[in-house]
């Protein structure tokens, strides 16, 4: 009989921003793996209508209203999910936003609502679910989503390519002080991917999807499945020797600039 070697069964994954978008995707990548989920999201109706979908994919889910752009709402939010589901063995710090800009008409207000999330929010989620996994023992895999932009520039979106690179030096920082605990933190760069928020203006969204499938060799953008493969071997103990690293996810699209 054949092993399934990316079995999640008993482990339990925190997703944020996960009612929706690229954070539904990982969820339920790791659900269709065997994960049980907590599921963060600012708006709970949201939160509930997904949790009801991933619960038939048979996770057992615990769906919270939690702010990451507020330090204390995220402290609390990891307590509550500890206190309800016994530990956290992945995180995956996906919540985040976009906007646009151009760099010489930055504000400080535009600026910091978007590093608030992107890069404080994400902080401070690791933080508090390594200090579970280190208190608990046993290790644990911190997840971060990052993006492809970081790798080249994206005119009027500076500050969100400055925001999702600082988490890559993060990440590395992380890695290299909490691998003697057994914790790994590495890093998914999607390239474009279709989901609600990408598209949310048609007419851009599909010029921009069109332009990716004109220069990726795999020839389309992607979708948000086109994630579990990253984020289920993430998450599973076969990344156990995995650490400090970022996985690009696009298609080919950097490779062939």
């Amino acid at each position: 009989m054949a092993q399934n070697l990316f079995d999640l069964t008993g482990k339990v994954a925190l997703v944020t921003g996960a009612n929706s978008g690229l954070g539904y995707g990982f969820a339920e990548g790791l659900a269709r793996a065997g994960s049980d989920l907590v599921i963060w999201g600012r708006r709970q109706d949201a939160n509930e209508r997904a949790a009801e979908r991933l619960r038939a994919l048979g996770a057992k889910v615990h769906a919270q209203s939690v702010d990451v752009a507020d330090e204390g709402s995220i402290v609390a939010g990891v307590a509550e999910a500890l206190q309800v589901m016994g530990r956290i063995d992945t995180v995956v710090a996906n919540a985040g936003i976009a906007s646009q800009k151009p760099f010489i008409e930055m504000d400080a207000d535009t600026y910091h609502a978007l590093i608030d999330v992107n890069q404080h929010g994400v902080v401070f989620t690791l933080r508090e679910v390594a200090r579970h996994m280190v208190e608990r023992g046993g290790g644990g895999s911190l997840i971060v989503c990052g993006s492809g932009s970081i790798f080249q520039g994206v005119p009027t979106m500076t500050h969100y390519g400055a925001a999702k690179g600082a988490l890559n030096a993060l990440a590395k920082g992380i890695a290299a002080e909490l691998g003697p605990h057994g914790i790994r933190c590495n890093v998914i760069a999607p390239g474009f991917i279709i989901t609600e928020m990408t598209m949310a203006d048609p007419v851009v969204g599909k010029m921009i999807a069109d332009s990716v499938a004109a220069k990726a060799p795999i020839g389309r953008a992607g979708q948000p499945d086109d994630l579990w493969g990253a984020v289920v071997y993430l998450a599973s103990d076969l990344s156990r020797y995995h650490t400090g690293d970022t996985l690009i996810v696009d298609g080919g699209k950097i490779a062939n600039n």
